[in-house]
């Protein structure tokens, strides 16, 4: 009994080990089981990650040019510079060598050169030629191919720095577009990665060539835009001078665009930014922050902010009160709802009191414009005039061409980041809005937005999308996609457009308040706007800041060309857009109408304030010389007694005003030509006594700004060059601008 009670103990204790062994078996079982076919994907894509190396191989991201073909943003070859601290034998003289050659610290290239854990470490990524070169002598001579090595990459590089950066944008250390157009098309222009993918060893080493595979990359698409790269850089430079002149805190911003289509040929805003070196503050920022410790948290916090600041594209994402220029819609409007005819009169005391508002809203001109018909309400910029016509057009009616004219809508311009205008829901619209509505204000656009308005009046009528593509080209030159900017749906009738346009251009050719956009010898419609900034306070609570902007579009039938340019904040002398920003988009209009192709048409005010381009005169006989002077009109002055004109004053190229002007031919050798004559002081002058004054000196005079002053008055000299007490010789041309500066809208 004593054996076989034994014996069960053991088969008892065999059956609990063999019912251990199967458990753990077939615990196993499951887990080979969940391993090798659950989770088999998971595991493999482990291995096959520890067993293979994939490297990018980034494509060469497309091409952006402007209208006429030139490179506004490519790519230029620069190399990567890395270690391989596996196989290093002396990091300290690679780092020493390295920092010298490159510049960069030597223990940051240290560190990483003793990193023995790791293949690779980049010690720069992007090395010009000069210095590669001289990187790759150093390896050579030292035998260095192992540890040290160069790889050739594509850097963005922008040809022309700062032209157009709001626009272009620029692209991130990784190569992708995060602002402008770079960022809206970047799937088109980015390309598609290719890869080398190689197998390595248990010990991380490189396995033998066959297993080595290359998956090429794909270019990027190129783009075509409508940016002009000249009309580009004269709005920049009109910019610049406008902000500068007129002291403007919040940065100024202009477009040029094609009414007909949409076609974007200029946007930029002042100061601009270098594409190349977008991190690096422009110098109205820096001067904002000079006064900081560079290390403090409030200069790191105080950067960035400017810093996007200065990358923000005010013409698109930032809004204002349009002020004035609105005119034209509420004008345009009336019109077209025949509540108002050019035979229409009104009578301005300098307010009107409307009901449901504790006081009389005012005109700009306190004293009121008097009895004035339809054409001088708009020309004079009348706001009762404007009040009377929303009342006659009534809320509903006049809410719903607001919308229809895309104030309630965003454009659909291909930026990034364009922003919506600010204005009151239909149910909050009082008989106050209405009326402040009519004049532009206590609502807010965008610029672009504000000049679509503008070119539905240009363009006779109807909607367009604004937008910088034009086409989408390969390498090879075929066109992937062409961008076809059709007009949208007709808001205004085509014959209240060109009424409209009729009344601007007479305003800006005689008494309107547009008259310093005047551009001689074109018919320019233009209209201008101060509007007053009510959510920001001075230091002793008052709304002292102002927007001074002006829209204009030539010719005023059939227009080519729509522009418009605001400052904002101006601080030095008026504050007003007839004077802070139409002389200025007179002068754009002076150099881009004729580029163009628009020829000018001299009108009667026009040929009595003619200007000419002088010839060169000099080897011609004294009888050649008069002939020729003769025949364009221009007076002259014989002085020596040769028979070959020698020299002249002015020079070939100069530009003089035929009523007044003379040029002096210089016949004898012995005629000391270097007498010099002081220039007068003519500024504040008018124009009228200031050609007066500089014609009986001696000298020949060039105006600039608004020519029609014969036929308006409060026209004076702003600016001359040279400034007044420069001695300049006898016969030579100064500068002058002519600026009405009594326009107070």
């Amino acid at each position: 009994m004593e054996n076989l009670g034994r014996s069960s103990k053991i088969v008892m204790r065999g059956l609990i080990v063999i019912s251990i062994f199967l458990v753990i078996g077939l615990f196993v079982v499951i887990k080979l089981f969940k391993l090798q076919v659950l989770d088999y994907d998971f595991y493999q894509e482990n291995v096959i990650e520890q067993l293979i190396v994939e490297t990018n191989v980034n494509p060469m991201r497309g091409t952006i040019y402007d209208a006429n073909g030139k490179i506004l943003a490519t790519n230029k070859t620069v190399w990567i510079l890395y270690v391989c601290p596996k196989s290093i034998d002396n990091p300290e003289m690679i780092a020493e060598n390295l920092s010298k050659i490159i510049g960069v610290d030597k223990e940051s290239i240290l560190k990483k050169a003793k990193k023995r854990g790791y293949k690779y470490q980049i010690i720069h990524n992007s090395l010009d030629k000069e210095t590669s070169d001289k990187v790759r002598e150093f390896i050579d001579s030292n035998n260095l191919s192992e540890q040290i090595k160069l790889s050739a990459s594509a850097k963005r590089y922008y040809p022309y720095n700062d032209l157009g950066s709001h626009a272009l944008g620029f692209v991130n250390a990784d190569g992708v577009g995060i602002y402008g157009l770079e960022k809206v098309y970047n799937n088109i222009l980015e390309g598609t990665k290719g890869k080398y993918i190689t197998a390595q060893n248990a010990q991380s080493g490189d396995m033998p060539f066959q297993y080595e595979t290359y998956i090429e990359d794909e270019n990027g698409y190129n783009l075509v835009t409508t940016m002009d790269t000249y009309i580009q850089y004269q709005l920049e430079l009109v910019l610049r001078n406008a902000s500068i002149e007129s002291g403007a805190q919040n940065r100024a911003t202009g477009i040029v665009m094609n009414p007909q289509n949409g076609e974007i040929y200029a946007m930029a805003t002042y100061p601009s930014f270098d594409l190349n070196n977008p991190y690096e503050l422009d110098e109205l920022s820096k001067n904002k922050i000079d006064s900081y410790d560079k290390e403090s948290t409030e200069y790191k916090k105080e950067y960035l902010n400017l810093l996007f600041s200065m990358w923000n594209n005010k013409a698109v994402t930032e809004i204002y009160e349009p002020g004035s220029t609105f005119k034209l819609v509420t004008t345009s409007v009336a019109l077209q709802e025949k509540v108002a005819t050019l035979d229409t009169g009104f009578h301005c005391s300098g307010s009107l009191k409307i009901d449901g508002y504790y006081r009389a809203i005012s005109c700009h001109k306190r004293t009121g414009h008097g009895s004035i018909n339809f054409a001088q309400a708009l020309q004079q910029s009348c706001n009762p005039s404007m009040m009377t016509l929303a009342m006659r057009i009534g809320k509903a009616n006049f809410y719903e061409y607001f919308k229809r004219f895309g104030y309630t809508s965003k454009t659909g311009i291909d930026l990034p980041s364009e922003s919506i205008g600010y204005y009151h829901s239909y149910d909050d619209f009082s008989n106050v809005s209405l009326a402040v509505y009519s004049f532009g204000q206590t609502f807010k656009t965008t610029a672009i937005q504000q000049l679509c308005a503008i070119s539905t009046v240009a363009n006779g009528g109807y909607r367009v999308t604004p937008h910088f593509l034009d086409k989408i080209v390969d390498n090879d030159g075929n066109v992937i996609f062409d961008y076809e900017g059709e007009k949208g749906s007709q808001i205004i009738d085509t014959e209240v457009c060109n009424t409209i346009s009729k009344i601007l251009k007479e305003g800006v050719d005689g008494a309107g308040g547009a008259k310093n956009a005047y551009v001689a010898g074109y018919s320019v419609a233009a209209k201008t706007g101060t509007s007053e900034k009510k959510d920001k306070y001075d230091e002793n609570g008052n709304t002292s800041y102002r927007v001074s902007s002006c829209v204009a579009y030539a010719p005023s039938e059939n227009s080519q060309v729509a522009v418009i340019i605001l400052v904002d904040e101006p601080t030095i002398g008026s504050k007003y857009g007839s004077v802070v920003v139409a002389p200025y988009v007179s002068n754009l209009m002076e150099l881009i109408l004729p580029y163009l192709g628009m020829k000018p048409e001299y009108s009667a005010i026009d040929n009595e304030h003619k200007q000419i381009t002088v010839e060169d005169y000099t080897s011609k006989s004294v009888d050649e010389a008069i002939e020729a002077l003769s025949k364009d009109g221009i007076k002259y002055e014989i002085i020596g007694d040769g028979e070959t004109v020698l020299s002249q004053m002015p020079s070939k190229g100069s530009h003089i005003y035929i009523k007044k002007g003379r040029v002096l031919l210089y016949t004898s050798k012995d005629y000391n030509e270097e007498i010099t004559v002081k220039v007068p002081n003519v500024i504040g002058k008018t124009p009228e006594e200031a050609n007066l004054i500089l014609y009986n000196a001696g000298f020949n005079v060039k105006i600039e700004g608004a020519m029609n002053f014969s036929v308006s008055q409060g026209a004076t000299i702003t600016y001359q060059y040279p400034a007044s007490g420069s001695a300049i010789q006898r016969g030579d041309v100064v500068t002058i601008k002519v600026v009405y500066t009594n326009e107070k809208e």
